[in-house]
């Protein structure tokens, strides 16, 4: 047999070898020497008792407290993952795990692995990724010991209550570590986190992607370690995960605080211009001015979700939205160049009305208050119809990816 053919031979009959695995059980490992048997045990336990055709794959992550030995000799495989983080760790191991499905748990003893079944059973009935739930509100149990009262009452309600909000994620317990997944998905979401957010992460571009999510009730075991506490950090690590829920969401952070400054500033200008009193309160040239940077304020964040939004769809962070599509069809451009040229020349014209007031009076002394309600939204559709030509010419470059 040549070279060529015994290749092509291995190479089918690693195929093979790798359809016959249904399920890999995935644990991230960081001197868990503790409680590592008895994980890996619970799982081989469940493959022998509901013959699961499975593997359980360690990512180590550079245990130096026997964590190998052990994964070793209980015959899971180890797969060596240099870069530091949680995240690292599970993309290590999901990338060489076989199985159809993934299914990834912490390796302290928190989440118990007989519970497999259910995540398996869920999952073959044409589900992309079952999501375990620990918090009552989706059935879930947490043991005494097993959750810090912050966790547990506030950090991951909180934060499983905004995501919901955020991006309509169909989960009651985002934080929650143990779940199923297919490859085939995995795949699709090209994950890019590498620490703690890893797991928030999969639950929200899982979302964004229309990908189909289930939800099974597990009990939050109290962890088993010994030798260390945890690694997650609640204040570091809640942090981390409300500034990556507002990175992938331009909405939240960019789109909706700017229009709600440009409905403030619009406000001001319509009980400034007039010089209006309301409530025995005269609105004049002060407030004309806050609401002028109001205004700035608001469109500027309303450029920056554009610019987000079509930053990350051409680097594939997020799905096409057909929204920004519409957008672009309705908004090129050209269009844009004659908007803000428009706006740009007309800021102008208030200037130079200003100035023909000032030299009415022969450069002398000026009613401001009444100068400024030309000066002000002169210089204000001057900035803004500047900032439209710029970001006309930004955001077509930004999308050049999109074509």
């Amino acid at each position: 047999m040549s070279s060529t053919e015994r290749s092509g031979s291995e190479q089918t009959n690693t195929e093979e070898r790798e359809d016959e695995i249904e399920l890999s059980v995935v644990m991230p490992c960081l001197n868990e020497a503790d409680t590592l048997e008895t994980c890996i045990g619970k799982a081989q336990r469940v493959f022998a008792e509901h013959g699961i055709a499975a593997e359980v794959v360690v990512a180590d992550n550079g245990s130096s407290d026997g964590s190998l030995e052990i994964a070793g000799r209980l015959g899971a495989r180890v797969v060596h993952v240099e870069r530091r983080g949680y995240g690292s760790a599970l993309i290590g191991g999901i990338t060489e795990a076989r199985g159809r499905y993934v299914l990834m748990g912490d390796a302290d003893d928190s989440y118990d692995f007989l519970e497999i079944p259910k995540f398996l059973e869920k999952i073959r009935e044409g589900h992309d990724l079952v999501q375990g739930c620990r918090l009552p509100a989706g059935g879930g149990t947490v043991l005494p010991g097993a959750m810090p009262f912050l966790h547990r009452w506030i950090g991951n309600p909180m934060l499983s209550s905004m995501v919901r909000a955020m991006f309509e994620a169909p989960v009651s317990d985002i934080y929650c570590g143990m779940r199923i997944f297919t490859r085939e998905l995995y795949h699709r979401l090209d994950q890019r986190c590498t620490g703690m957010e890893f797991a928030t992460e999969m639950i929200i571009k899982a979302t964004l992607y229309d990908a189909d999510i289930a939800e099974v009730p597990i009990t939050l075991h109290p962890d088993g370690r010994q030798s260390h506490g945890p690694h997650l950090r609640t204040f570091r690590d809640g942090w981390r995960t409300v500034r990556f829920f507002m990175m992938y969401s331009p909405r939240w952070l960019f789109l909706y605080p700017g229009l709600a400054l440009v409905l403030l500033g619009l406000l001001g200008y319509a009980v400034a211009l007039p010089g209006a009193t309301l409530f025995g309160v005269r609105f004049d040239a002060h407030t004309l001015l806050v609401a002028s940077l109001a205004l700035m304020l608001g469109y500027q964040s309303i450029l920056f979700a554009i610019f987000t939004k079509t930053f990350a769809i051409s680097e594939g962070l997020m799905p096409p939205d057909p929204r920004m599509d519409r957008l672009f069809e309705t908004v090129d451009l050209e269009r844009g160049l004659l908007v803000g040229g428009g706006a740009f020349v007309a800021g102008l014209l208030l200037l130079v009305a200003a100035v023909g007031q000032w030299q009415a009076t022969r450069f002398g002394a000026l009613d401001y208050a009444q100068t400024m309600r030309w000066v002000i939204p002169g210089v204000t559709l001057a900035a803004l119809g500047f900032q439209t030509v710029l970001s006309g010419f930004f955001v077509s470059i930004l999308g050049m990816g999109r074509r």
